[in-house]
């Protein structure tokens, strides 16, 4: 059975729809780490809710050199901190995932960056943000809600920075 409600020039030559310009393939964990170094203790002296500091990068890798199938992967880090004795922090937790997805796209090279850096990880993000709050909640501490993020900020400021590293710096008028 064919589907005659796409115009002719959507198929491909064997009748089936064409790829869409961005395919997620496959979506998987590739590294998780949980660690209380203070355990069993901490849970005893925990009183308040730990401060949490956050690090998130994202990046993406070729499978084949000049090919159209990417490995996007959203590295999140979480480090909790609670006061401790003389009032000095004490480490509560650190979690630590690599969540990662395998995309296929078939854009112009000039869209490449921007999907592989935007839209790939914004895709990826409710899966990461799940397991991360899954994983500090199993661990005996309130789960880690990630509050969502702007991608595109997020590509934007590393553009900035890439092309503010390869300026020559400025110079001064005597």
């Amino acid at each position: 059975m064919s589907d005659t409600s796409l115009p002719p020039d959507a198929q491909a030559p064997n009748g089936a729809v064409p790829p869409g310009p961005l395919l997620m393939n496959m979506q998987y964990t590739k590294d998780l780490s949980f660690e209380v170094p203070g355990a069993p203790e901490i849970f005893a002296t925990l009183r308040e809710q730990p401060r949490i500091d956050l690090a998130l990068d994202v990046q993406a890798r070729p499978l084949q050199q000049g090919g159209n199938v990417f490995e996007v992967s959203l590295q999140i880090r979480a480090d909790a901190q609670v006061p401790g004795q003389n009032g000095a922090s004490q480490t509560a937790f650190i979690a630590e995932l690599v969540y990662c997805g395998i995309f296929t796209l078939n854009v112009e090279p000039n869209l490449v960056e921007p999907l592989l850096l935007v839209e790939c990880p914004r895709l990826l993000f409710p899966f990461a943000r799940n397991i991360l709050a899954d994983v500090t909640r199993d661990g005996g501490f309130p789960p880690v809600l990630l509050t969502p993020i702007d991608f595109v900020a997020l590509w934007q400021s590393r553009r900035g920075q890439t092309s503010a590293d390869t300026m020559p710096p400025p110079v001064a008028n005597a």
